[in-house]
């Protein structure tokens, strides 16, 4: 029997509710119905959400004296008098995310469309605390004005973090890292610009990027696998970023596997940036940037790099088809600061690789790059501003 499945290319089926006491659900749920849908007339936002025609035109009201969504025209064509149709207004707030990894730091602004305004970065390795405040500072000033917006636009911070940071273990890693086991990020960084601080995951908020911005518009389900410094997932499951019961769901990375030695390590030490670093270094190739990555994998290094991806398929292939079997996601996702070369050299791997299972199990999910690979978990800690105030999400009903 075949199973339907969910999604599609015009974005995910949103449901909203008319009981009076979840009125902010309902237009969280419109709001998010128009970003994803827009240009949308309120006829098709009903059918889209399930609400009364009567409650769109209230909700979108409201929304429309707030500036969040803007009329874009109307739909001619129909009976009757040509529709309005709506879209969000992207500059009506604004958002930075903060991604801090053992490599780098990456700040991102971004609008309530999901656009980056500006961008900045610096490679960094093992940053303490007061490094990375010292570069929020600074770098936030300069994105702000850069972006030409106003202070008062500005609704929040989200900041990506690992989490056990200073626990799990990464090649040479100083010890005076474990500053960070006592260290509050919120707190390192709230009085800064004086708006709130929302910390997640970093491997979280990369899916909950993708959830909003990227391929969370065509799949309803998926499992994220974020290469960084380390390895991280995430899981999102019904349109919903799915935590697990101590908020530690997808922790792949701490899985085990064996090398090409034979020698039995977690995940995050064979398939990562810090392993794929400490290959090529070992056969003579300078390499610890995204950048660095793409010239070495231009020239010479190619062949340690093919190496790696090989080494990588073989760990990653028994906890992908558990993933497979345990979860039936309708993708696997790939993001992180692989280069997209690389990373679609590993997914085709992967997919080569689950391809000789496929006729012993239920179901195959392909592996693809995600949409928002590139600086992902700062793009999702961005999100995080806006999915407290503005998006839908199932805590929103028990406000």
């Amino acid at each position: 029997m075949m199973r339907k499945r969910h999604g599609g290319a015009q974005g995910p089926r949103l449901s909203g509710s008319n009981l009076q006491r979840a009125g902010d659900h309902n237009q969280r749920v419109t709001l998010h119905a128009i970003r994803v849908n827009g240009p949308v007339t309120r006829m098709a936002l009903a059918q889209q959400t399930g609400l009364t025609p009567a409650s769109i035109a209230n909700i979108t009201s409201r929304l429309l004296r707030d500036r969040l969504i803007l009329p874009a025209g109307r739909l001619r064509g129909g009976r009757g008098q040509p529709a309005t149709r709506l879209v969000v207004n992207a500059e009506s707030c604004f958002s930075i995310g903060l991604n801090v990894d053992r490599d780098h730091i990456t700040m991102v602004l971004l609008d309530f469309a999901g656009h980056v305004h500006a961008r900045a970065s610096r490679e960094l390795r093992f940053a303490n605390p007061t490094e990375v405040r010292a570069f929020f500072a600074r770098a936030s000033a300069r994105l702000i004005e850069r972006a030409g917006i106003r202070r008062e636009r500005l609704i929040g911070v989200g900041v990506a973090f690992p989490d056990d940071i200073a626990r799990a273990r990464l090649p040479d890693q100083p010890g005076e890292y474990a500053a960070w086991a006592d260290v509050r990020v919120d707190d390192l960084l709230r009085d800064v610009l004086g708006v709130p601080v929302f910390v997640e995951n970093d491997a979280a908020a990369a899916a909950i990027g993708e959830m909003q911005f990227g391929s969370g518009q065509r799949y309803r389900s998926f499992f994220y696998l974020l290469i960084t410094a380390a390895l991280g997932g995430g899981l999102v499951v019904d349109g919903d970023y799915f935590r697990g019961a101590a908020g530690r769901s997808g922790e792949i990375g701490w899985l085990h596997d064996h090398t090409a030695d034979g020698e039995e390590r977690q995940l995050q030490n064979i398939v990562s940036l810090s392993a794929l670093y400490d290959r090529l270094a070992a056969a003579g190739h300078r390499a610890s940037s995204p950048r660095e990555l793409r010239q070495a994998d231009s020239g010479k290094g190619r062949v340690v790099i093919d190496r790696w991806i090989e080494e990588s398929t073989q760990a990653l292939q028994k906890s992908i088809l558990a993933i497979n079997c345990l979860i039936n996601p309708d993708a696997i996702l790939i993001g992180g600061r692989l280069p997209a070369a690389i990373v679609d050299r590993l997914a085709d791997s992967l997919n080569a690789g689950l391809a000789a299972f496929a006729a012993q199990l239920p179901a195959v999910a392909p592996v693809a790059r995600a949409i928002t690979a590139d600086d992902a978990p700062a793009v999702g800690a961005a999100i995080l501003p806006f999915t407290h105030t503005l998006l839908p999400t199932r805590l929103a009903l028990l406000k």
